[in-house]
């Protein structure tokens, strides 16, 4: 059965642990970022040169009842961009510094994921015998993709696009394992599929810090939200990557693990247990990172209501929306006014 890539999320409400004990028979791994550290998401307890030293230990403690389960680490070091220390000393020391600091603490992780050629270069030469991870940042989507890094990366997290791409997804497979390479899909991305303002998106996320000491304008470039701002768009959210968790076991054969987005979502437990378990009821967009449920508000996409065959058919159709009107009819039939 698929194992789970889970992320790690800090919170005082929860122990995140506590989670991956719950379920850690169906968990092969979690990853995180390390305290004040740019990422794929919001940077953990430093910003403007504090680092919150008590947020590092919980870090660590909770890392330490991960790796007592006997489930794997896996340290992102996945933001789009660095800035001007993308190749520089500085960033060779402070990537160092960081799994010197691990190693010291017995948490010297099995993996490291990145999206910075520069950094995988950095850690093939001090960490040889280390598994690198091509991040899903990287938007690696064919085999000619996975052969340009294929000196520096033992496993590719593959671009979302190919979730609903069977024939893509299987010639990577093929290439991946005469390679002696794994491939990992992103099973809960909210994201818009082929998103034109995805690269923004993720630089501003990489240097949130920065842009949150500037005067900024007041309407917020987000493609995503400002798409979904028309209801006509909607059905644009059956159109994405995602894959239900009752779909999951499709992929046994094409991937080896299923990475699941859980580091910003508002319950975490929730999307794993549905994926650990292979089976969701509620509101659909409740299950993804980003969900867009305040946009479709008070509206929600019932889950029961979405055709038995949907993953079938959406793998299958050759991908032009603009002529097709099958996610709109699915659309209507399982959207539903959650206050009446």
């Amino acid at each position: 059965m698929l194992k789970l890539s889970v992320g790690y999320q800090d919170s005082e409400k929860f122990c995140f642990s506590d989670i991956v004990k719950t379920y850690s028979s169906a968990i092969e791994e979690v990853y995180f970022a390390w305290i004040g550290e740019k990422s794929g998401r919001s940077a953990i307890g430093g910003y403007d040169g504090y680092c919150d030293y008590s947020l590092q230990a919980r870090l660590v403690s909770e890392l330490k009842r991960i790796r007592a389960l006997g489930v794997k680490l896996d340290l992102l070091f996945n933001a789009n961009c660095y800035g001007e220390d993308a190749m520089s000393e500085v960033l060779r020391g402070r990537v160092l510094s960081i799994l010197e600091y691990l190693e010291g603490e017995g948490l010297l992780p099995e993996t490291v994921t990145t999206a910075s050629p520069a950094i995988a270069t950095i850690l093939r030469e001090s960490y040889p015998e280390m598994e690198l991870r091509a991040s899903v940042n990287m938007r690696i989507g064919s085999v000619k993709g996975m052969q340009y890094m294929e000196h520096l990366f033992d496993s590719f997290c593959v671009a979302k696009e190919c979730n609903r791409d069977l024939p893509r997804l299987s010639a990577m497979r093929d290439y991946a394992r005469a390679a002696g390479k794994k491939l990992i899909l992103l099973a809960n991305s909210g994201c818009m599929r082929d998103c034109s303002g995805q690269i923004f998106h993720d630089n501003m996320v990489a240097h949130e810090a920065e842009i949150a000491k500037q005067k900024n304008i007041k309407l917020l470039p987000y493609a995503c939200w400002n798409y979904l701002k028309d209801p006509k768009n909607f059905p644009s959210v059956l159109q994405n990557t995602w894959i239900l968790p009752e779909d999951i076991d499709r992929y046994e054969g094409l991937v080896d693990t299923v990475k699941l987005a859980t580091r910003a979502h508002a319950l975490p437990g929730m999307v794993i247990d549905a994926y650990a378990r292979r089976r969701y009821y509620g509101n659909l967009l409740d299950l993804f990172e980003p969900g867009f449920s305040p946009a479709f508000a008070p509206y929600v996409i019932d889950r029961s209501r979405l055709p038995v065959d949907f993953w079938e058919r959406t793998v299958r159709c050759n991908k032009n929306c603009e002529s097709c009107s099958y996610c709109q009819t699915v659309l209507e039939g399982a959207l539903i006014n959650a206050e009446e």
